[in-house]
This record gives C-alpha cells, structure tokens and sequence, in this order.
C-alpha cells in the first residue's frame, strides 16, 4: 500500500468534496426520515415505500449520467475543452429525453400502487409524495448530468456547495411544511415532498448559473453554443452511458424488490427496513464517493491510454474503500442503536432494525468491492459488461434469492450479500480485462 501513496492523495483530493456532497444528501435523508418518523409510523413506511420505488428511477437516471464522466475525463486529459462543451450539448439533450422516458413509466406505475400489495392504510399518504418525488426526476437529471461533467474536469467542489445549499434548503423546508411552522400548515408526508422538489429544483438552476457564469468554463460554453446536435456524438454518449444505467437500474431494482417484499410482511417491518437503508448509507456515501474520484482518475489514464496507471488508481481506490467499509461496520455494531433511535420511538419498530444489524455489517465488504470495481471499469469507457453484470448479479441471482428468503426482515437483508459478491468479482474480473496491457 505504501507504493500507492501519490494515487491515494488524488483520490483523497477530488473524492473529499463529493463525500461532503454526499455526506450531506445522507443527513438530509437521516433528516428526512427522523421528521418523517417522528410525525408517524404510518408516514415512515410510505416514504420507505415510495422512496424505495424512485431508486430505481432516480438511480437509473443517475446512471445514464454516469456516461459522460469517462468521456469528459478522457477529453479533459488531452486539453480538448471545446469538444467537452460538444460533448456537453448532446449529452444534455438525450439525458432530458431519457429522463422524459423514466418519468412516463413512473407515471403509468402510479396508476397500478394499488395493485402492488401495500397495506391499505398507507395508500392515501402514498399517493399525493409520490406525484411530488416524480416532479423532481427532470431537475435531478440536469444537475447530475452537470455535475458528472464538472466531476469529469476534476472539479468536484462545486456541485459539492450546491448539493449542501440545497440540503440546507431541504431541512428547513422539511421543518416547516411537515409540522406547520411559522404559520404554514401541517402537511406531514406531503410537506417532505414539497421541500425536497423545491430544493431539486434550486440545485439544477445553480448549476446551470455556474456552467453559464464561470470564467473556467468559458471554452467549455463556447463548444457548447458553436457545435450542433450530432447523431454520432449522441450515439457515442449513449453507448456509454446506457450499459451503466441498466447496471444502476437492476442493482436498485433488487433493492426495491426487497422493499416490496418487506412491505409484504407489514408495516412495521417496513418501516425497518428504510430505517437501515438510510443508516446503511452512511457507508455507501463514503465508498460512491471515492468509487467516483476513482473513475474519474481511470479516465484521465485512458485518455492517455496508461494501462498500469488505469490499475494503479483502481486499486489505490480500492485499499481506500477497505478502509471506509471498516469504519462503517464498526460504527453499525456499536452506534446502531443510538442511530436507530434518532428514527423513531416506536420500540417494535427499534427492535425489528437492531435485528438488522448483523445482515448489514456482512454484506459491507461487497458492497465496498462491487461499487469501487464498477466505478474503476466505468473510467476505461468500457461498460457494456456492466449491463450483464448487473442483470446476472442482481435480478438472476439477487431477486430469487430474496424471493426465497422472504419470510423475515432479517432474511430479506442477509439476501443481499449473494448478489453483492456476485457482482463484486464480475466487475474486478472484467476491470483487470481490460486494463491488460497490449503488445
């Protein structure tokens, strides 16, 4: 590990902004929830419902954006900052018209929840924050298909600054329309979605004001606004972009399942499960986030077609997330309690997730592994065996499994770790593939 001292100070240097951006996104959804939980059980399992569901959408969106960091870092390596802001203009516009895609099967699932096997009561809550989360999926798409370009020039800090303005937006929303403060009425669940849509939108503006503004990106707006609209570059980004979107899509997708599942069992069980999907976060931030300074730090050796170095960076990451899942695990095994009880009071609910403990610290060291390989491999632009990858570990294997071990909330946890290692290797074996270097 000492011979990958310079690779670990540059994944530190552009991977400690996006911790802080992400860091802030996990408090914002503790806050969320501890709101939310605080205000009703019956509130906590919706949000855990609709939430769950929108994964899937949010991290497939999220996933197609992925495609352009590997491209601009690839670019931004070689000084062709013009050709970024070409690649910038198709990039944005078939990330809206994917983003318009997602939202129309969001919109036909909405008319079917009731057919989905939620409990009843739950059914009046779910609706009306469900129709807010999904006016948010547009201004989510532009900020990260944005952010993924400023990610890409190494520039991390400033989505950093939007994302916590935008939290900070969020929570005092959340205080005030979920509770009824300083006069507003009390909204409850629907208050939640009111303040998270209004701070979407606030990030994607920003954004958009930085990119139109800032003197660093001035060659970048001048390649922008000179080139035009060019199939071959729209098929390019979309080669690269679609394999990691689908691999996004069923990852979260098996996640999803297992909260449908888990919603099978009740709603205390449910309202579990999003308790510890929101602790275990706290890990997943840390490892996303040095997963992302990684694939950036792959692409700029791929543009310089510097296969050792390619490696070099993948596995600097990968010691540095080792580290991450450790000080993750210990944190559940011995602040899992006070953790859980910032959620909720409700002391079935606080039993059924200190159950989930253990499922959540096994399945830590694959998650680590799968998420840093899958952002190395996303570096070298070559992604399409992440599309099988993903179908194979997640929905062949993950799915099932959980299906099969669907009689307890506790079972439904511990089926994560058959796919997370499954995928895990998949993606080293396919990294080390194609980093090989030729003769």
């Amino acid at each position: 590990m000492i011979g990958y001292i310079q690779e670990f100070k540059h994944i530190i240097k552009l991977g400690l902004p996006i911790i802080a951006g992400q860091a802030g996104m996990i408090i914002v959804a503790f806050v969320d929830n501890i709101m939310v939980g605080q205000y009703s059980t019956e509130a906590l399992a919706s949000a855990s419902f609709v939430n769950n569901v929108f994964n899937m959408a949010m991290m497939t969106c999220l996933g197609f954006t992925y495609g352009l960091t590997p491209l601009v870092g690839a670019l931004f390596s070689t000084g062709k900052t013009r050709k970024i802001g070409e690649l910038m203009r198709n990039g944005i516009i078939l990330n809206l018209f994917y983003s318009m895609i997602i939202c129309a099967v969001m919109g036909v699932l909405y008319f079917n929840i009731d057919r989905i096997g939620q409990p009843e009561e739950l059914l009046p809550l779910i609706r009306p924050y469900y129709l807010l989360v999904l006016s948010g999926i547009i201004p989510v798409c532009i900020f990260n298909a944005l952010s993924q370009c400023s990610y890409g020039m190494c520039n991390t800090q400033v989505p950093m600054w939007i994302i916590l303005g935008g939290n900070l937006i969020n929570i005092f929303g959340n205080w005030i329309l979920i509770y009824g403060n300083w006069g507003f009425p009390e909204l409850g669940l629907s208050g939640a979605g009111i303040s998270t849509l209004f701070s979407r939108l606030v990030c994607a503006f920003a954004i958009i004001a930085y990119f139109i503004l800032s003197k660093s990106t001035r060659q970048v707006r001048f390649g922008l606004v000179k080139s035009e609209t060019s199939r071959k570059e729209v098929r390019k980004i979309g080669e690269t972009s679609f394999p990691i979107s689908m691999q996004l899509l069923f990852e979260t997708a098996a996640f999803s399942g297992a909260a449908v599942m888990a919603g099978w069992l009740g709603k205390v069980e449910l309202a579990a499960f999003q308790v510890m999907v929101t602790v275990g976060t706290l890990g997943f931030c840390f490892y996303y986030s040095l997963g992302s300074a990684t694939s950036v730090l792959v692409a700029n050796a791929a543009g310089r077609n510097d296969y050792r170095g390619m490696r070099r960076v993948g596995f600097a990451g990968y010691y540095l997330i080792l580290i991450m899942a450790l000080v993750a695990s210990l944190s559940f095994i011995f602040f899992g309690r006070q953790l859980i009880g910032l959620f909720t009071h409700d002391a079935v609910v606080a039993a059924a997730c200190l159950s989930l403990i253990p499922p959540m610290v096994v399945y830590q060291l694959a998650d680590a592994t799968q998420v840093n390989f899958a952002n190395s491999l996303r570096g070298t632009s070559k992604v399409m065996s992440m599309l099988w990858i993903a179908l194979f570990s997640y929905i062949i294997v993950g799915l099932p499994t959980t299906f099969m071990l669907r009689h307890s909330i506790q079972s439904i946890f511990y089926s994560f770790s058959a796919s997370l290692f499954v995928a895990a290797a998949l993606f080293l074996y396919f990294f080390l593939k194609h980093t090989r270097e030729t003769k």
